[in-house]
């Protein structure tokens, strides 16, 4: 389960993470009004569940009210990645003398999570991840003890944080390890994480994926749960126990557990197919279980 930007930013907010003030619009009308309240210049952002909302046009500084109507009314009911926007966040902007990444994750070799920091954030860190590894220091916290003030300080030294922001972002580790493990999470990142030129830190970003079997005891969240017309249909999977993703492709895949399914995939892709999804009926399914899942795969037109 994906929660949107401002949601993510609650549960910082709640751990004592800064983060800039922002209201949320449905509305140019609304985006307008939060702008005039937050009285300064702003970042108006679509609220979808998708990365790279910047470099699709998601993202627009306004530097007055009427502006920031204008940029809502552009952005809101744009598609981002096949997603339609139905919200916007208005923030207030940020005085950014260096962005930062820190995230945290599951290191499934190490069966363990896995903190990670980088003095390059911003949209290209998935890039700097493949070409140039070195420059994410990593640390693998005890999952019981969580990350310790001194695994917190190492990060920074081995990351290269300026020497004046280290115990603020250090702090910043810890605690987002507390959202990360309090919220089980599967993924929580800020990024960027702004020093701004005060020399603060603030959270300019987050992103926060929640485990779907966890949903049981997450009640709060799992009340947040947004599903867009485009993820329907993997939710209607879900319910009826199936393991299913939504590919771009025209190939329906229905096979019976996740290996034969992934080699299924492989096999179309060898001779220049392209899958139309992964669905997994699992072992020893019946007429009834098969013939739904036909007629899910068969709900994509494109197949």
């Amino acid at each position: 389960m994906k929660l949107h930007e401002y949601q993510a930013k609650q549960l910082l907010a709640r751990a004592g993470i800064p983060i800039p003030e922002g209201r949320i619009a449905t509305t140019p009308e609304e985006a307008e009004a939060a702008a005039r309240a937050l009285d300064g210049t702003v970042v108006v952002k679509a609220q979808v569940h998708a990365g790279g909302r910047g470099k699709a046009g998601g993202i627009k500084v306004a530097k007055t009210p009427n502006e920031a109507r204008e940029h809502a009314s552009a952005i809101l009911h744009k598609q981002i990645k096949g997603l339609r926007v139905r919200k916007v966040y208005v923030e207030r902007a940020a005085s950014i003398a260096k962005e930062l990444y820190l995230g945290i994750t599951l290191d499934r070799d190490r069966r363990r999570p896995v903190v990670m920091l980088s003095t390059v954030g911003g949209m290209d860190i998935e890039e700097v991840a493949a070409s140039t590894p070195e420059k994410i220091a990593r640390g693998w916290p005890d999952p019981v003890l969580g990350v310790l003030p001194y695994q917190a300080r190492a990060l920074c030294f081995d990351a290269g944080v300026p020497a004046e922001q280290r115990n603020a972002v250090a702090d910043m580790a810890q605690r987002l390890y507390g959202v990360y493990a309090k919220t089980d999470a599967t993924l929580i990142e800020i990024n960027p994480l702004f020093i701004q030129n005060d020399g603060s830190v603030l959270a300019g970003d987050a992103k926060l994926d929640i485990d779907d079997n966890a949903l049981f005891r997450q009640t709060e969240l799992r009340d947040w749960k947004e599903v867009s017309p485009n993820e329907e249909v993997e939710e209607r999977a879900r319910a009826l126990g199936f393991a299913y993703v939504q590919l771009d492709g025209d190939v329906g895949i229905i096979g019976n557990g996740a290996g034969l399914v992934m080699g299924t995939l492989d096999a179309v892709k060898n001779v220049g197919g392209h899958a139309a999804n992964f669905l997994d009926v699992g072992g020893g399914a019946k007429e009834a279980v098969v013939k739904a899942a036909l007629e899910i795969v068969l709900a994509n037109k494109k197949v």
